[in-house]
């Protein structure tokens, strides 16, 4: 009995021993192998070299790239492939992939008995083999390679799950010549992305890896292609029999697409994006509307066609809508293919003169400056700045114009004059904060960056535009659906960026045909023209777009048919008259702000009217910043009817009427009388023995000599020769007869007014120059004077 017990202890002592080392040996095998698919490592997606996508703002496929490796393969998560297409494949590969280690050991002995006994070959490989190969690319037709597939398939299956494994393979499984991946074969055969496709097209897609070299686009392939769907299907409805209704569809042909079908839209714009992303994404989602690309090719290509005996080959468009941001469609030359005019440049990028463009953003910061409001009047008249002395497009004056006219009739003269009394921003602060790159110093352009001396980009010119209608916010253009941009910066008041446009509103379209007609929505737009006739531009807003239009030559050549108003306007009006008349979303409110008020003006000077003023006219008026004065334009004179000239108090009601006249400044006087505009003058005045009190009046403005500039004196030459003498000239108010000039305390001659006067024998130094006229206002400025031999 002790002997027994014993033996039953040292049975149980060795057998709990071993249950305890099985037990220890299988913990440690589970360690190893979650040790094994838990330790780090690359994703399996890191393996697989992807193509890039383009969509537009629709989904629409624009482009598909070419993987690292010259095949067309796309990336997509298994989230995004249909559940369908997942077991339509298993189904038709691999029917045991989920319960299966790597390597189905029935099917590697089925497959070689039938091979190796003569019989049809049949393939023995799991899809983690098939990956496996896939991955690896090595030869498995070699009894050594098909241990290597095995070997491998284990690997993958121990380091990485189920879903992990047929998210790669059907990332990366041929079909046909060199496509790749269930994503690439849908966007190409289908031209949709797999969760679009329909069954028969899904079990199209599941049959073709298996055989990829004879499924693939071709007459002779379909039949076999639609053979060896219908078999599937049949196989698929015994497992959904609710589906065999679809039957007819599946059994009627279906053609695949080939490459030569894939997109190529937008080609500037998707090669800017694809330069950007450098393959960080598998896909782009952008902003652009494929369809609205296409109405704006459509018009270039038709308008240039018309054009093509002036000369004109090549331009840009850009339409982005202003309530976004968003770039809808962006054509960077005429023809990318066209290498007579450089068409793969983008030319929305390149840097060009604006000419006029940025004449409203003068004229808006001056409405914030106080420096004027719409109905101020401007001089157009001959002017000097300095050295610098502008002169206007068409080579003639227009005399007094509102600020209105001055910018819709892109005046220059007064639109310097108004960039001159610019401060805090000035125009190149203003450019400065709204990211307009790659400019010189403000020293560099002076005054003329008024008038296109600076360069910008047909993109930069777009956010430019967009502050107005965006009530001064400043924003970057959106080219991405899934990248934010930077956030809004003020750069205008709400008031000023209001006015700005309703001015631009007010430009009449250049076509003859649309005179006098109500357009569906108001069009604010300006155009520009380059020196040299290089670029023609014409900007503007209308409904929630703004469009760009811009016509030149990549090479810079010029050419006398690039001006903006001829050129780019009736493109930019032909582009804008089709979204009108075609898109149903086009309009966006703008509500007029609260802070602005209407007045009234007097029409022929822009000041507040007072009692003598015959004609008022209504403007925007920005309360407490917007200039506010009385006219002084018009002023009552007691004439003397014997005499017709001014009359001396006591006044006599029996020899002396009251009359209203416009006192002009001498320039303006002289300028209509250049233009043979006809001005009644006020009468001559007399002697009273004191000033006029009727009259209030103006102090002269000196316009010669120049200030910054020195006068060179000869002195081999006499005082009396041509251009040895300095001419003195100054604008004096419309009751002015006579100005008297001084330098330092040194009087130096009278001039009437409008009249110059030769400074002949000015000493060398400095010297402040000074006129007074007979009412005793004056003006000074300091020249510098040098003799030389």
């Amino acid at each position: 009995m002790g002997i027994h017990n014993n033996y039953l202890k040292s049975v149980l002592f060795f057998g709990g021993r071993r249950v305890l080392w099985l037990f220890c040996g299988a913990l440690l095998l589970v360690v190893a192998v979650a040790a094994v698919r838990f330790w780090p490592k690359p994703p399996l997606k890191s393996a697989i070299a992807s193509s890039v996508a383009v969509y537009d703002t629709n989904g629409v496929l624009l482009r598909l790239t070419l993987a690292r490796d010259d095949q067309y393969r796309l990336w997509v998560p298994l989230a995004e492939i249909p559940p369908e297409l997942v077991e339509a494949v298993l189904l038709h590969e691999d029917q045991h992939f989920r319960y299966h280690p790597g390597v189905n050991p029935w099917s590697l002995l089925r497959a070689a008995a039938r091979t190796y006994s003569g019989g049809s070959k049949q393939g023995g490989s799991t899809l983690t083999m098939q990956l496996a190969r896939l991955l690896y690319k090595f030869n498995t037709r070699a009894l050594r390679g098909k241990v290597k597939q095995i070997a491998l398939a284990l690997s993958l299956e121990a380091r990485y799950g189920k879903d992990e494994i047929i998210e790669a393979y059907l990332n990366a499984v041929p079909y046909g010549q060199n496509i790749e991946g269930v994503a690439a074969a849908s966007l190409i055969y289908f031209g949709k992305r797999p969760k679009a496709l329909s069954l028969p097209e899904i079990l199209t897609l599941a049959v073709i890896p298996q055989s990829p070299l004879s499924r693939t686009p071709g007459d002779e392939a379909q039949a076999r292609l639609s053979d060896a769907r219908i078999r599937l299907f049949e196989r698929w409805t015994k497992k959904y029999p609710e589906v065999r209704e679809q039957a007819g569809l599946v059994s009627a042909p279906l053609y695949l697409r080939g490459k030569t079908r894939l997109p190529f839209e937008a080609p500037h714009f998707t090669t800017m994006l694809l330069a950007e992303n450098a393959r960080s994404t598998t896909e782009i989602q952008t902003t652009l509307n494929l369809r609205l690309q296409k109405l704006l090719e459509r018009h270039m290509r038709n308008f240039l066609t018309r054009m093509r005996q002036r000369g004109l080959k090549n331009g840009c468009a850009l339409l982005v809508d202003w309530t976004t941001m968003e770039v809808k469609a962006w054509l960077g030359s005429a023809d990318f293919f066209d290498e007579s005019i450089q068409g793969q440049v983008n030319g929305i990028l390149g840097k060009r003169s604006p000419g006029s463009t940025l004449k409203p953003f003068i004229y808006a910061l001056a409405l914030d400056q106080g420096v004027l409001h719409p109905m101020t009047v401007l001089k157009d008249s001959p002017q000097s700045f300095g050295p610098f002395t502008p002169e206007n497009f068409d080579g003639k004056f227009a005399g007094p114009v509102s600020a209105q006219q001055a910018l819709n009739r892109s005046r220059n003269i007064p639109a310097v004059t108004v960039n001159a009394k610019l401060k805090n921003p000035s125009l190149y602060d203003f450019l400065k904060k709204a990211y307009i790159e790659k400019m010189a110093s403000e020293a560099h352009y002076g005054l003329a960056l008024a008038l296109g001396g600076g360069e910008v980009t047909a993109a930069e010119l777009a956010s430019l535009y967009a502050i107005l209608p965006n009530y001064g916010h400043w924003q970057p253009l959106v080219t991405r659906r899934d990248k934010a941009g930077l956030p809004p910066s003020q750069l205008l008041s709400k008031e000023a960026a209001f006015i700005a446009l309703d001015m631009l509103e007010k430009n009449p379209r250049p076509d003859i045909a649309y005179a006098g007609r109500v357009m569906p929505l108001p069009v604010a737009w300006k155009t520009g023209t380059s020196w040299g006739f290089r670029d023609a531009w014409t900007a503007g807003v209308f409904g929630r777009y703004v469009l760009v239009v811009w016509l030149g030559n990549f090479d810079g050549s010029g050419n006398k048919a690039l001006v903006g108003v001829d050129a780019a306007a009736p493109l930019f009006f032909s582009i804008a008259d089709a979204l009108m008349a075609t898109d149903s979303a086009i309009k966006a409110p703008r509500l007029q702000p609260l802070s602005i008020i209407q007045i009234d003006v007097c029409q022929a000077s822009g000041d507040l009217p007072n009692a003598d003023c015959p004609r008022t006219v209504k403007t925007l008026f920005i309360p407490g910043v917007s200039p506010i004065k009385v006219s002084e334009l018009h002023r009552a004179v007691m004439v003397d009817k014997r005499s017709g000239k001014m009359a001396c108090p006591p006044y006599d009601p029996r020899f002396v009427k009251r009359e209203v006249f416009e006192f002009w400044p001498s320039d303006l006087q002289r300028l209509f009388a250049y233009a043979g505009v006809p001005r009644r003058l006020p009468p001559s005045p007399v002697d009273c023995g004191t000033s006029y009190a009727g009259t209030v009046g103006i102090s002269p403005r000196i316009m010669s000599p120049l200030t910054g500039v020195t006068y060179q004196r000869r002195l081999s030459r006499g005082n009396d020769e041509d251009g040895n003498s300095i001419a003195l000239q100054a604008i004096a108010d419309g009751d002015v007869e006579t100005l008297y000039w001084f330098s330092g305390a040194a009087y130096i001659g009278s001039s009437a007014s409008g009249k110059d006067l030769l400074w002949k024998n000015a000493s060398s130094g400095r010297h402040t120059v000074r006129v007074v006229d007979d009412h005793g206002r004056a003006d000074a400025r300091t020249v510098t004077v040098e003799l030389v031999p």
